[in-house]
């Protein structure tokens, strides 16, 4: 078996970010609050996209970068995901929060091995 990580697909944190946007687009898909879902769905997408574009850009410096810009993304959502819940958008035994905490930490512990490699 290959563990060998050629291209940013074969990265378990942006599989992960796929599969919580795709269930934050779920979860939101009959939502009215059109400002909210929208901003929630931004925050979602953006977290895969920029573990992808920093892969991809060939540098540890700039994946380094955008990996902390899609942990501050992880942020963001759980923000979101929690106002979501307490004005009611989001029931609470719906609502992936605790997948944004275990993405999060994934994050974190690339961005920590990747600094190792500096």
């Amino acid at each position: 078996m290959n563990n060998r990580i050629e291209k940013f697909e074969d990265l378990t944190i942006w599989q992960e970010g796929v599969s919580l946007a795709v269930e934050v687009y779920r979860i939101l898909k009959i939502c009215k609050d059109y400002g909210l879902r929208d901003q929630i769905q931004r925050s979602a997408v953006s977290i895969p996209s920029n573990v992808a574009e920093g892969f991809d850009r060939q540098s540890n410096n700039e994946f380094l970068r955008f990996l902390r810009i899609a942990k501050g993304s992880c942020a963001e959502l759980r923000t979101q995901l929690i106002i979501a819940e307490r004005v009611g958008v989001v029931q609470e035994d719906e609502n992936p929060m605790n997948k944004t905490k275990i993405l999060s930490a994934k994050i974190q512990k690339m961005i920590t091995y990747r600094e190792k490699r500096r």
